[in-house]
């Protein structure tokens, strides 16, 4: 089945250290002491156990508090990948080869699917990086003050600052590999990350399944309303109607294909909107909560723990990578792997790390006195 290893598919996989050639097309498994690079397997064991504990936190509070968004945001953002993923795989498969072209491969990490194009880490990633960013926001109160549609900006903005701590590095670790002969998708860039993806992945895709999921089981508050059989088909919408976002927030850039000049201006300046709302929002929810006009919120054990250990996590991988980093020449480290951008990465973990804190200090643990459930 040649098809999935065309030539661009096995220039990037041989890049980074393996071949697309025969590979199982249901899934292979590979000795995690093994991989490209000894943060890979680090990885997997932070995302894929931050998308269980994720699940298990949306569980409970489901059948203990009866608000089914988390539950519902968990599985919808399933939903999304199984649509979003593979025609970014085989374009070929989906009438896409000539529209968009191979974009990206991903390295094979310790459990690989489909031809060794999906990782488990990368199922887990999303589920877990939604629920990251809604509990985070809805500490804050933001759901609560504001409604889901100024709810759902500042979850876009929250997975902007966590996604990208995590997508400056990865090319650098052999985690993925850019196919950088196709400039149609991925220029501009900033450093080794198209600016498109730092747009439409990292914020607008999360924003926007919030947003419909919040509004399809939830009520103004951002909490739920509705139960039991009812919450599937409706998971399922959002995160199939998601995609629809993307490309309506892609055209302004689109428009101006080959002008790389004009499409790298919108899109830092869709970007920077992105910035100036999140900051403005999180600004308003520390005053809030200094000012004692906002009630502290119920913060669970996953909202006080998982969004610290996974900065925390990432900031140890940018320490062992840094050395190579600063060594490199023009953007390439001497392994011959591009770096991301440093200045931006210290941006967005500075907003991770004041979103993690404002959080604490708005919400209260389970079982302190009167809490405020929102």
């Amino acid at each position: 089945m040649g098809y999935t290893c065309d030539p661009a598919a096995e220039r990037v996989a041989g890049t980074l250290g393996f071949s697309c050639h025969d590979a199982d097309p249901v899934v292979t498994f590979r000795n995690p002491f093994d991989l490209a690079d000894g943060t890979m397997a680090v990885l997997e064991l932070l995302i894929v156990g931050g998308a269980v504990f994720a699940l298990v936190h949306a569980w409970r509070r489901w059948r203990r508090d009866g608000d089914p968004v988390n539950i519902s945001l968990w599985f919808a953002s399933v939903v999304y990948l199984a649509v979003i993923e593979p025609p970014l795989y085989f374009p070929g498969w989906f009438g896409l080869q000539d529209h968009v072209g191979f974009i990206f491969s991903h390295n094979v990490f310790t459990v690989q699917f489909m031809y060794d194009r999906l990782p488990l880490y990368i199922v887990a990633f999303y589920p877990a990086i939604s629920q990251l960013a809604y509990e985070l926001v809805r500490a804050l109160g933001v759901f609560a003050r504001r409604g889901p549609l100024v709810g759902s900006v500042a979850v876009a903005f929250a997975c902007q600052v966590f996604y990208e701590v995590f997508d400056q590095l990865g090319p650098q670790l052999r985690w993925w590999a850019w196919n950088t002969a196709n400039a149609k998708i991925n220029q501009p860039a900033l450093a080794s990350v198209p600016m498109n993806s730092m747009l439409l992945f990292a914020s607008v895709s999360f924003g926007a399944m919030t947003y419909l999921v919040v509004r399809l089981v939830g009520d103004r508050d951002g909490r739920g309303a509705l139960a039991g059989r009812q919450i599937g088909p409706r998971a399922v919408v959002a995160g199939a109607v998601t995609p629809l976002a993307m490309i309506v927030i892609s055209a302004p850039s689109g428009a101006f294909e080959g002008r790389l000049g004009v499409q790298r201006a919108i899109l830092a300046a869709e970007l920077a909107a992105v910035w100036i709302a999140g900051l403005l929002l999180l600004a308003d929810a520390w005053r809030a909560g200094r000012a004692g006009r906002a009630a502290p919120v119920v913060s669970p054990l996953f909202a006080r723990t998982y969004p610290a250990l996974y900065l925390g996590v990432h900031i140890v991988f940018w320490l062992v990578a840094l050395p190579a980093y600063l060594a490199s020449t023009d953007g390439v480290t001497e392994q011959g792997t591009p770096t991301g951008s440093l200045w931006y990465v210290a941006l967005c973990s500075a907003a991770a790390a004041g979103m993690i804190v404002a959080a604490l200090r708005a919400s209260v643990p389970r079982g302190a006195a009167e809490p405020v459930r929102s």
